[in-house]
């Protein structure tokens, strides 16, 4: 944790009372204070004594109040009439920490753990900071006399025990260790720690020890029976392995864990049918638990790929273990991945796909998978019908938002796409998909424009640009309304232009273009963007927008002709402006 100088000062106002018992003017004679100074010091005069607690309270005052700059001043000062004293030294050294001086604060820290060594909390930051600076054999140091002081405190020997495993120091890792088991007893954890330092060091014979010893100790608990049968095979010992796997499967059947090891012992050996027999084993177990499962049904189908990758002996044997699991949803799941890497036929996946959501309803990545899977299909209600339960189980996924919004607009229904569109930003946060959060404000931007309300329009725009300034679509769309309401003309050329650098070769963005300068009568340089707007509209039916705009350009600059023939495009093309006929008998540009 980042310390800021509000923290460190509700951490001295907290514990100054605890601290306080060691001041030189409070504090009482007792044995621990005698231990505390590790120095003969000189002892303070009562006036100085008083003085140095002044100033050292002051310090902690101002540092309340906000005056950092006077509270680090005032802790120098203070040191200077006791130089001797730890607690300020401490908190100097969280001060220059804050203050990015970290040689400083390590020397201040250094000094408050020397003056007081039997202070855990002056000890465990000075080790903290050595190993932050990568200062590893100088935290060793410091934890070992931590250590040496608390020969209770286990969680200072696994930070102990972690040093000299970075170090590389297995003997004294294992030391360690040994330390450890002694206050916290045998244990899996610890012992997996003393067998890998054991074979570091390249001593199987006391990594086997370890292993047998913490199974011996626990007789009853199989699956360190099977663990030590588990380093047996790594080891080159298959026969032993194979005793200890039948004996546990012996006296517990469908005990999943001994399975797995014995599946693995079948395909090391060579014993393909058996490893069959022991899977269908496992995945037929009721009592087998997901994850055990889960990695079975992996390791299938990558033995499956590496055969050939036959697809439908996967799903038969997915089909079947889901039949056994119908509520396992990480095994549904497991399905569709499958079924998705496979690229398997969209109806199929989708099929799979709603399986798992019936029994994983919460699941928004698989019901975004489903929506856009189906989008194309332009089933709308359906859409919805995805989109809403979404809400309740992922409120704050911006994505339901959009497609519900997405959807409604295409049903014309505007008030319940601006509704839709309202609560999705109400659940905005900064860890919000900043992309998605665009895009909302984006298609508020839109609706409020189709309602005639430009102004609202344009404030969701900038909201929607705060959120990503290269959001291209709605760039586009704001250029070009500013355009048509003509204002601003610069700002909209400005962030049209964005546009076509961005997709030179779009012809809608090229129109945009085009028109804006065509807006500010620059209407060669809007015949160059609106020659390649028309080149680049190469769906199987033009534009109308785009020919009739084109039409216009070319009408004011004196090419009646050619104007004449962009406009008649734009009437075979679905252009129903009124003025376009118009346009064409009189052939000239006319504005609205």
């Amino acid at each position: 944790m980042k310390y800021t100088y509000r923290h460190i000062v509700l951490i001295l106002v907290v514990g100054f009372i605890a601290v306080s018992t060691v001041l030189p003017s409070f504090a009482k004679s007792n044995k621990r204070k005698k231990m505390e100074t590790s120095t003969t010091v000189a002892p303070l005069s009562y006036e100085d004594s008083m003085r140095y607690n002044s100033f050292f309270m002051e310090s902690v005052v101002a540092a309340g109040a906000g005056r950092y700059a006077s509270a680090y001043d005032l802790l120098k000062h203070s040191l200077e009439i006791n130089p001797n004293a730890a607690e300020a030294y401490y908190l100097l050294s969280t001060y220059q920490m804050e203050l990015k001086q970290d040689t400083l604060a390590i020397k201040s820290m250094e000094k408050a753990a020397e003056l007081s060594p039997t202070n855990d909390t002056y000890q465990e930051r000075l080790a903290q900071y050595c190993i932050n600076f990568k200062q590893y054999d100088k935290a060793i140091k410091v934890y070992e006399n931590l250590a040496t002081n608390r020969p209770d405190r286990t969680d200072v020997l696994e930070v102990l025990m972690q040093l000299y495993n970075q170090q590389k120091d297995y003997t004294n890792m294992l030391k360690t260790i040994d330390r450890i088991e002694k206050a916290d007893g045998t244990g899996e954890e610890i012992t997996l720690a003393k067998v890998r330092a054991y074979e570091l060091l390249g001593n199987k014979k006391d990594a086997y020890k370890a292993l047998k010893n913490l199974s011996d100790t626990y007789p009853n608990d199989n699956s360190y029976k099977v663990m030590l049968a588990n380093w047996l095979m790594q080891n080159d010992k298959q026969k032993n392995a194979y005793d200890i796997y039948t004996s546990v499967l012996k006296d517990e059947p469908s005990n999943s864990y001994a399975l797995s090891s014995l599946y693995d012992y079948y395909k090391a050996t060579g014993e393909n049918d058996k490893a069959k027999e022991v899977m269908t084993r496992v995945l037929a177990n009721s009592k087998t638990d997901s994850n055990s499962k889960q990695a079975m049904i992996r390791q299938f189908i990558e033995e499956n790929e590496q055969a050939g990758g036959d697809s439908t002996v996967v799903l038969d044997m997915l089909d079947k273990v889901t039949k056994q699991n119908p509520q396992d949803a990480d095994i549904a799941e497991l399905k569709v991945a499958y079924m998705s890497l496979k690229k398997m036929p969209k109806d199929a996946l989708d099929s799979a796909i709603v399986s798992l959501l019936n029994v994983a309803p919460d699941n928004a990545g698989a019901r975004l998978q489903l929506i856009q899977n189906i989008w194309d299909k332009k089933n709308w209600d359906q859409i919805i019908s995805l989109c809403k339960p979404a809400l309740e189980y992922n409120p704050d996924e911006m994505a339901f938002y959009y497609f519900l919004s997405l959807a409604y607009f295409q049903k014309d229904d505007l008030d319940l796409t601006l509704q839709t569109i309202q609560k999705g930003v109400s659940q905005v946060t900064d860890k919000s998909n900043s992309a998605m959060v665009s895009e909302l404000y984006a298609m508020k931007g839109d609706l409020f424009q189709k309602k005639g309300q430009m102004q609202q329009a344009f404030a969701a725009y900038d909201s929607s640009l705060q959120w990503k300034d290269d959001n291209i679509g709605c760039l586009n769309n704001y250029a070009y309304y500013l355009s048509e309401d003509g204002h601003n003309l610069q700002k909209a050329e400005q962030m049209s232009y964005k546009t076509i650098k961005a997709e030179p070769k779009n012809s809608t963005y090229l129109d945009t273009y085009a028109w804006i300068l065509f807006m500010q009568d620059r209407f060669a340089e809007a015949k160059i963007y609106a020659d390649q707007a028309v080149a680049n509209d190469t769906d199987s039916v033009q534009s109308p927008v785009i020919l009739e705009h084109t039409g216009d350009i070319y009408a004011c600059l004196g090419k009646a002709n050619d104007a004449v023939n962009f406009w008649q495009k734009a009437i075979k093309a679905g252009g129903n402006s009124p003025l376009l006929k118009r346009k064409i008998e009189l052939k000239k540009y006319i504005k609205k």
